[in-house]
């Protein structure tokens, strides 16, 4: 088997090389350097021509998009019990929680961070912030993880993104938000990612 990831430290592709180390598989780490945007350039490009990151090639299929690769991977790898199975009780949950990140929690938090005026709810992908923040804590207040009781990649997307964003005040004071990225941050495979990326960080600097 290949697997590579293109990755860019520090950037959303960060979460899912904590992803990969908490699946503990061999892969390939393809590194570029954003400042220089080596990102923007061809041999990247032809693997996504958006010149984001981050992506992953398996065996020669392309996968891009943030919560593709990680519904990609927890799949490809279901020794790791980082998904629940088709068929389960929780299969549901756990693809509404990954497309509710994509679909309504980023763009409302990043919406918010740009001071783009409201919209008419109606029109709104994803209503309003205030009901997007007021659902996750709802949510969180049920279990120690998005699903309940039991870590899944669900988790690591969401607590490596909250952990960013909560490093630049883009999300509302929460005490349940911030035992919920505290409790994804002080997970070994994590905190192993984190002290990788920010030594590739420094080679890039």
């Amino acid at each position: 088997m290949s697997l590579t990831l293109y990755h860019c430290p520090p950037s959303r592709s960060t979460g899912v090389l904590a992803l990969l180390t908490e699946l503990n598989v061999p892969f390939g780490l393809h590194v570029m350097n954003m400042k220089k945007n080596e990102h923007k350039q061809p041999d990247f490009l032809a693997i996504n021509p958006l010149g984001k990151v981050p992506a992953i090639v398996h065996d020669g299929a392309v996968v891009t998009e943030q919560v593709a690769i990680y519904l990609y991977l927890a799949d490809l790898f279901p020794q790791a019990g980082l998904a629940p199975a088709i068929g389960e009780p929780l299969r549901g949950p756990y693809l509404r929680w990954m497309a509710f990140y994509g679909s309504c929690f980023e763009p409302a938090v990043i919406d918010e961070w740009m001071k783009r005026p409201p919209v008419d709810k109606m029109a709104c992908a994803y209503g309003d912030c205030a009901a997007v923040y007021r659902l996750v804590e709802d949510q969180l207040a049920k279990g120690p993880y998005l699903l309940g009781e039991k870590v899944s990649a669900v988790d690591i997307l969401w607590g490596t993104a909250m952990g960013w964003m909560n490093q630049f005040k883009l999300l509302p004071e929460s005490a349940l938000i911030s035992a919920y990225i505290d409790r994804i941050a002080s997970r070994p495979a994590i905190i192993a990612a984190m002290a990788k990326d920010a030594e590739l960080a420094k080679t890039l600097q």
